[in-house]
């Protein structure tokens, strides 16, 4: 939200200027809560990334905690900066992480192992490539509402074949956390105005963020089980302290 103060990153040039006042307590930090709000995102992908190391699972989920950060580092370098060049930052990685969430839902019953991974590569060059000359506004996000949809019916498919209570409890926990996160974001959206006139305003657009790291893990650590499921290695999910959900590998078949 605009507010007409000098900045070091100097006028506004993004597309989006969310409900926060711009450089309220930094002059280096042009939307303060929704910068620091990513830190839970890249927190709870590096711990998935140890995890996926240390339990020697496919680069492919390597890759999928890695950009995990790499999208919550560009969100923040977005909204610190209100640039339009930062903000391509945020948005590219949201395309190309979806795009990796369709490999690695697909994959295991792909027959032409080379073609699908080479298709999804090339089409996220195309498109960052696109997207770096061409303001997609509108039609972007059209766009990665569709790839999200693709996502769906997949997602689906392994909740109904896991029969594993905690399993299944975190594909809920992905559904609720989605919903609440997108409740946040619109509600921020669409009552900006009487929100900004509040002694203290909720900060519904960083509540998203915190709700979308969450909702990033869960999906992961779920499609992790899956996996570690089709590959007999017995997992079950155990829990850090009582609270944080993680796969845990009982035993492996013999390699």
């Amino acid at each position: 939200m605009a507010d007409g103060m000098s900045s070091f990153w100097g006028p506004v040039t993004s597309t989006i200027d969310c409900c926060e006042k711009n450089y309220a307590y930094s002059t280096y930090i042009a939307e303060f809560y929704n910068t620091i709000s990513n830190i839970p995102c890249i927190l709870l992908a590096l711990f998935g990334l140890i995890n996926a190391i240390r339990l020697r699972f496919e680069k492919r989920f390597t890759v999928l905690h890695i950009s995990n950060m790499i999208l919550a580092i560009g969100n923040m370098l977005y909204h610190a900066t209100l640039q339009r060049a930062q903000q391509q930052s945020d948005e590219t990685p949201m395309v190309w992480e979806m795009l990796l969430y369709m490999y690695i839902l697909h994959s295991p019953d792909w027959h032409y192992r080379s073609t699908m991974p080479t298709f999804l590569f090339l089409y996220g060059v195309v498109f960052a490539v696109v997207h770096s000359f061409v303001h997609l506004g509108i039609g972007f996000k059209v766009h990665y509402g569709i790839l999200c949809f693709l996502c769906i019916p997949r997602m689906y498919k392994y909740y109904i074949y896991t029969k594993d209570a905690s399993a299944k409890r975190l594909a809920k926990l992905y559904v609720a956390t989605l919903f609440l996160g997108s409740l946040c974001w619109l509600c921020d959206h669409l009552f900006c105005k009487e929100v900004s006139s509040w002694l203290i305003n909720p900060q519904g657009h960083a509540v998203w963020h915190v709700f979308m790291g969450f909702n990033s893990y869960f999906a992961n650590t779920f499609l992790m089980f899956c996996r570690a499921q089709q590959r007999e290695w017995s997992p079950k999910i155990a829990y850090l302290m009582g609270v944080l959900p993680y796969v845990k590998v009982e035993k492996r078949k013999a390699q």
